[in-house]
């Protein structure tokens, strides 16, 4: 029977992780097995990177840590060697960084996560790691809004164009005929 004092010290480690759970936007769980140091320190270097927080933990205390975060089925995809990728910023990072190395590294394989409270299997996860990231959306959604108004400035040029002055030229005429 472990001692009061290590009790304690795993109750504070489960305390904190839920709160990281409770703080994270999305979480992946993986299963680490086969990979090489050189690319376990190139994935972790990656996931810095990008603001990710990603560390290997006791898949009891996970299950706990989660389950008290309101994220009971994370549960399910643990067994074995895992790690647990959390994001606070950026949804889809842990799953496209992730991804990478699972295509790269036969062993190393996604097994489910979570994003906004929602629990994702594998498919899932690969899902969302192939959303383009928020930085290329806000650029598309700006090309989206740009293009209707460089053709209503095309149009109105058109008209200006065809009729052979500028409607601004007409206000100071008019003014000066009703003088």
């Amino acid at each position: 029977m472990p001692s009061a004092k290590i009790l304690e010290q795993k109750k504070v480690a489960t305390d904190e992780l839920t709160e990281k759970v409770k703080s994270s936007v999305s979480g992946v769980v993986v299963s680490y097995a086969g990979i090489t140091v050189a690319d376990d320190t190139a994935l972790r270097k990656a996931l810095r990177e990008a603001g990710v927080d990603y560390k290997v933990y006791k898949n009891t205390m996970t299950a706990r840590a989660c389950e008290a975060a309101g994220l009971a089925g994370i549960k399910d995809f643990l067994g074995g060697m895992t790690a647990f990728a959390l994001s606070e910023k950026d949804a889809v990072a842990p799953a496209k960084i992730l991804k990478q190395y699972a295509e790269k590294i036969e062993s190393f394989e996604i097994r489910g996560g979570f994003v906004d409270g929602e629990i994702l299997d594998q498919s899932k996860v690969m899902e969302l790691a192939n959303i383009p990231n928020k930085e290329t959306l806000v650029c598309k959604v700006m090309l989206g809004m740009q293009n209707p108004l460089y053709k209503l400035a095309y149009a109105l040029q058109a008209i200006i164009d065809k009729s052979g002055e500028a409607p601004a030229e007409e206000a100071p005429a008019a003014e000066a005929a009703a003088e």
